[in-house]
């Protein structure tokens, strides 16, 4: 059995609050006999303004979060799969966007170089190493509403290539990634000139804050259509609840299997204020990751692409 944990967590702007929570979460992953604990998008933090989270922001190298969760996936043997930002060079972000014009900057230093962050998920090994070639930053940063992810996170560059893990060979995708099919098609239906062509990906993971609308409007149908159209399995950690005045997530953790059935639903939102349902922070789930079925389903219905 490959049996992966999906936690759910509600972040806020304190990272050593965030970090016990997680903590928490691995222990009881490894308790339930889990190979690979999934944890949601920004699950360092999650701030009340764009100041804040850019001042919150580290190098993963010294982040006391990152720090403190290698310690704990080394100390129960288990890999961990989690989303959070890391502080970028000026250097760097300044030379992005001079050479980019689909993102803005609201922070500056004295001399007027901006300053943004990478979303980012990172793989931690059951050895508490972080493997520096699962890493991958979010494509696709969110602007919705009120909601300007562009104003403090750069977009990343690349997709990761598919990588390895107990559970099967994981793609990796953030949160508003989801609803850009194609990303989900090159990781785990890639052609015949990708990279990966011949290890495509088994897993595809989002991790994730929806906001109560477009959670309650397309949370499920999007998970369930990735599952589907890519045979693939869709494991997606969600945060969960009200974590500031101004934001709230919707939660309901979900893993969603090849042929597109919901196999684990975590809890959701109590209320339209989003606060978290009894029992929904904190939690966490169990599913085996049959890979024979996987196997199965793209035996049975092969997707040949023509175009």
């Amino acid at each position: 059995m490959a049996i992966a944990a999906v936690g759910q967590i509600c972040s806020t702007a304190s990272l050593k609050g965030n970090l016990e929570q997680c903590v928490k979460l691995v222990a009881k992953a490894a308790a339930g006999g889990a190979k690979v604990l999934f944890l949601p998008e920004a699950s360092d933090y999650i701030a009340p303004d764009a100041k804040t989270s850019l001042e919150l922001a580290q190098p993963q190298t010294v982040s006391p979060f990152v720090v403190g969760l290698r310690a704990a996936a080394k100390a129960h043997a288990v890999a961990v799969h989690v989303g959070i930002h890391t502080h970028m060079p000026l250097s760097a972000d300044a030379s992005s966007s001079s050479s980019s014009s689909s993102s803005s900057s609201i922070s500056s230093s004295s001399s007027g170089t901006t300053r943004r962050m990478l979303n980012r998920a990172l793989y931690i090994t059951p050895e508490g190493e972080i493997d520096d070639a699962a890493t991958y930053d979010k494509l696709h940063v969110f602007d919705y509403g009120a909601l300007r992810e562009s104003a403090t996170v750069r977009p990343g560059t690349r997709l990761t290539a598919p990588f390895d893990s107990p559970v099967g060979r994981i793609g990796s995708l953030i949160c508003f990634d989801l609803r850009f099919a194609e990303t989900a098609v090159a990781l785990a239906q890639p052609g015949a000139a990708s990279a990966w062509h011949e290890r495509p990906a088994q897993i595809l993971t989002y991790p994730s804050a929806f906001t109560l609308r477009t959670g309650e409007a397309h949370w499920e149908t999007l998970l369930r259509a990735r599952a589907i159209e890519t045979q693939s399995w869709v494991v997606a950690a969600a945060q969960v609840g009200r974590h500031n005045e101004k934001r709230a997530s919707y939660g309901r953790s979900m893993v969603v299997d090849p042929w597109g059935r919901v196999v684990l639903s975590l809890g959701g939102v109590a209320d339209e204020q989003g606060n978290a349902a009894e029992g929904a922070q904190g939690q966490i789930g169990f599913v085996d990751v049959d890979l024979g079925e996987l196997e199965r389903v793209r035996r049975e219905m092969p997707l040949q692409r023509r175009m």
